[in-house]
């Protein structure tokens, strides 16, 4: 009698073309049983189950496929197989570094084993973790998403790592990209205020991720506690923000589906700009052709860029530009030097030895004391950089007027063009630092461009020393001679008051 294993093994041998075969010369030819296992070489058995199942395929599927030296090791093998699949992509192992750590515990068995059994775990563990996701939908204005991604460019030849900030209406699809130099706080600020100008208004909700700069602490559920400038930000624009459930990124999946569209549409092949600049506006330029090009994916008759146009009339209004800076306090050191960032900026010399507040934006920093600006530079983003503004070191020199010629935030010092001329024509003399010191001071009081046309007329008489240049703002201080005064002829007198102090004596005597 044939073993269960042989019967099936016949069962996979019968192939479709066979069956209906089979079936045909029973049911239409009427051909008996015994002449159709002659002709087609099939046991009895094997011909009655053909006709008396009507099925037209047979399939043998092994119960249980034996691993005789594996099995004892199936709990150690999914144990590494699970702690391998927990590590990070770049960080897991390859298939045969885990049967190499088996083999170390002990395992005899061959590799094709741990193989075959590998992908039916790893088949078994895909469809445990399968979720299903309910379509979500949106009416205009009610919300957007916002996330960040981290895209490698070409600036000025250089391999640099953007952060890309997306932003995406719900209702319309319509995208919004952004690259920065950070991910911080202020960059989430200014991120937020040109897309709301783009978008010529905000949404009701914001969708977020769990990021550091808007949560500070996550509770049960759907409850946060969020920064308090962010917050700030939220109740400028009137934005009430929610926070996604960590690792459940389908809560903002249009956003999530919006990164990946970006990097594979403008991020690949790596990009070549000169700067941030460029590369912002190139951006800008993609999203609003993208919006112009594709059909909106539930009103299959318009395209993104038209329903984004019906939605900007239920967009909130901006009122304005929130203040969006990051405070950080600092000292101020002998040198007038305050350092952020990992870089050093200069302030007023007036605030040497008291604490001061650096606001820093986007792509500017403005450093005040006691409510007023006493520096204001360029973000830098580089390290251990020096950003000076010569004027911040002027009232120094007049106490130190050697240090105009090789002090540091002098060098490379740009001028207007008199000014300048009279510094190069000043070198010469013996007191030219102190005679130039004396220009520069006037500025600040003056203002440069009063200074510059006092220059360039002192120039223009060919002469070109202090004293010169500061009489010349002297005399256009002085407000000159009052204007005379012309009489209508209607109250001009006809007769001249003669001078008479007899009349004095004529009073008196009345007295």
């Amino acid at each position: 009698m044939a073993s269960m294993g042989e019967m099936g093994a016949r069962w996979g041998m019968l192939i479709v073309e066979t069956i209906a075969k089979v079936r045909r010369a029973y049911f239409v030819q009427k051909k008996p049983i015994r002449a159709i296992c002659r002709e087609f070489r099939l046991s009895r058995k094997v011909v009655r189950k053909v006709i008396r199942s009507e099925a037209t395929e047979f399939r043998y599927e092994r119960g249980r496929q034996p691993r005789p030296r594996l099995d004892p090791w199936r709990d150690r093998l999914d144990g590494l197989l699970l702690a391998n699949e927990e590590k990070a992509a770049r960080e897991r192992l390859t298939l045969i570094r885990v049967f190499e750590e088996l083999r170390g515990l002990g395992y005899e068995g061959g590799y094709d084993a741990v193989r075959r059994y590998a992908k039916v775990w790893r088949a078994g563990r895909g469809a445990a973790t399968a979720q299903a996701y309910v379509p979500l939908s949106f009416a205009p204005g009610e919300a957007y998403q916002f996330d960040w991604s981290h895209e490698i460019v070409l600036i000025n030849g250089v391999t640099v790592t953007v952060k890309a900030a997306h932003a995406r209406l719900c209702h319309s699809r319509m995208p919004f990209v952004r690259a920065y130099p950070r991910e911080s706080q202020e960059m989430v600020f200014d991120a937020h205020a040109r897309a709301f100008d783009f978008f010529r208004g905000t949404c009701t909700r914001g969708i977020y991720d769990n990021m550091k700069t808007a949560v500070e602490t996550v509770f049960i559920g759907k409850d946060r506690q969020f920064n308090r400038r962010f917050l700030q930000m939220c109740g400028h624009y009137l934005i009430e923000p929610t926070a996604c459930t960590p690792a459940a990124g389908w809560e903002k999946g249009q956003v999530e589906n919006q990164v990946g569209n970006i990097r594979e549409r403008l991020f690949t092949p790596r990009l070549r700009v000169s700067s941030y600049d460029e590369l912002n506006a190139w951006l800008l330029d993609q999203c609003i052709g993208y919006a112009k090009a594709n059909k909106h994916p539930e009103l299959a008759d318009r395209t993104v860029w038209r329903v984004f146009e019906a939605e900007r009339a239920q967009l909130v209004p901006i009122g304005g530009r929130f203040e969006g800076f990051r405070a950080t306090q600092a000292s101020v050191s002998k040198t007038c030097l305050v350092r952020f960032d990992n870089n050093k900026y200069s302030v007023s010399s007036r605030a040497v030895g008291r604490p001061v507040e650096i606001q820093a934006y986007a792509e500017r920093i403005v450093i005040r004391q006691d409510g007023a600006i006493v520096g204001e530079h360029a973000r830098c983003f580089g390290r251990d950089q020096t950003i000076y503004d010569p004027w911040h070191y002027v009232p120094v020199l007049a106490r130190k007027p050697g240090a105009l010629r090789n002090g540091a935030p002098f060098k490379d010092w740009l001028l207007p063009a008199n000014l300048e001329q009279v510094r190069r024509r000043l070198k010469g003399s013996d007191d030219g630092d102190r005679q130039m010191v004396k220009v520069l001071s006037a500025v600040l009081t003056d203002g440069l461009a009063t200074v510059e046309a006092a220059c360039a007329e002192a120039l223009a008489g060919g002469v070109h020393s202090a004293d010169v240049v500061l009489n010349i703002l002297a005399r256009r201080r002085d407000p000159g001679p009052v204007a005379m005064i012309l009489t209508p002829d209607g109250l001009r007198l006809h007769h001249a008051p003669v001078a008479d102090c007899a009349r004095y004596d004529q009073l008196r005597g009345v007295g």
